[in-house]
Parts: structure tokens; sequence; C-alpha cells
């Protein structure tokens, strides 16, 4: 009787165990997905707002633009990396197509598309990992949305200058966590990144370029 039962336990183990190794997120595989061809268009875009701004003088915007399209890049990224730790290859982005108009255009719609992932993709995206109990889809979709709010701050700032005429006030020199994408400008750094403790000496940096 007892091996009858040792053997009725092994094979249960044995599937509780493979049905973890197989596990696949839902929902939280099609937010990770949706998520990953969102950053990866941000990411572009952003880089061609900055090519926009260099053209039109604004050079210290341009370097912010950099900045948040190299973290936009590094959202992606994770994303991607997670849905590959659970076996899905995120495969090519799908960029979507978006306009570059003026900077003062491009910083409006920056902001808008910072707002909108701010209050709604991400909160909606994080409790859906939480709902399924699954903290590395749940710590990537964190870093973005927390991203996405310093984000909004630095865009509003560039706008508030664009529209007094003075780029002056704005910082000179951004950086970007290569580990999760915070970024920071030069006033407000600190020695480990907020979010993942990554070391300042690491960080990537997006400067004005001298006159």
């Amino acid at each position: 009787m007892n091996k009858i039962f040792q053997f009725i336990l092994i094979i249960t183990i044995s599937l509780v165990f493979s049905g973890c190794n197989n596990f696949k997120p839902k929902k939280s595989k099609e937010d990770l997905k949706i998520a990953f061809n969102i950053e990866s268009t941000n990411s572009e875009k952003y880089s061609k707002y900055a090519q926009a701004a260099v053209k039109e003088g604004f050079d210290t915007i341009a370097q912010l633009f950099e900045a948040v399209s190299k973290s936009e890049s590094i959202h992606a990224a994770n994303h991607g990396k997670t849905l590959e730790k659970f076996g899905i290859d995120a495969g090519s982005a799908e960029v979507a197509s978006f306009e570059v108009k003026s900077t003062a255009e491009n910083l409006k719609a920056a902001i808008k598309g910072e707002t909108y992932d701010m209050q709604t993709s991400y909160p909606v995206y994080i409790r859906d990992a939480e709902q399924e109990k699954i903290p590395e889809i749940a710590r990537s979709f964190t870093w973005a949305w927390n991203g996405e709010k310093k984000h909004f701050i630095y865009l509003r700032k560039a706008q508030e200058s664009l529209i007094k005429g003075n780029q002056t006030n704005l910082p000179y020199l951004w950086l970007v966590c290569p580990t999760c994408g915070n970024t920071y400008c030069i006033s407000d750094v600190k020695a480990l990144c907020d979010f993942c403790l990554t070391k300042q000496e690491n960080f990537l940096g997006y400067r004005k370029t001298a006159e």
C-alpha cells in the first residue's frame, strides 16, 4: 500500500512541476506583446522627433527626445526578454505609423501618448500580471510604468520652455539606466537607479552638443 501511495505521490509531483515549467501567461502574454510593439513604436517615433527638433534648432529638446527614445527601447527589450522566459518569441516589433510635425506638435503628441500609457495602459497590464501571479511580468510593466511618469514630467517642462521661448532652463544632460530604462536629468541623478539599483556609472548619457 505504501508503494502505491509513493508511486501516486511521485506522479502527482511530476505533473505539478511539469505544469509549472509549461506555464504560459494568458492575459499578461497578450499585454506584453502589445506593450512590446507600443514601446518599440515610441522609441522610433521619439528618435524621429529628435531629428526634427535639431532641424528647428531645439538641440536641448532633441537630446531629451533621444534619451526618452532609448528609454522606450529598453522597455521594449525588457518586455521581449520576459516573453522569451515563457517560451514565447517576441519576434520583430510591429511599429505603427506616426507623423512627425513641428517640435511643438511633437511634444504635444508625446505628452498625450505618455499620459495614456501612464494612466490607462500600464495600470491595466500590471493588474493583469498581479492577478495571474507573475512577478517577472509585473516587474517589467512596473519599470516601464514608472518610467512613463518621469517622461511625462520632463516632456511637460520642455513644452513649457518652448512656449516661453527659452530653452536655457532645460537640462543639458540626460541619463538613462540600461537595465530598466529609468531616465534622469543631470539635476536629479542618483548614485543608484531608483527602480533597479543599477550603478550610475553604467548609465547612458545624452548631452547637448556644444555650440
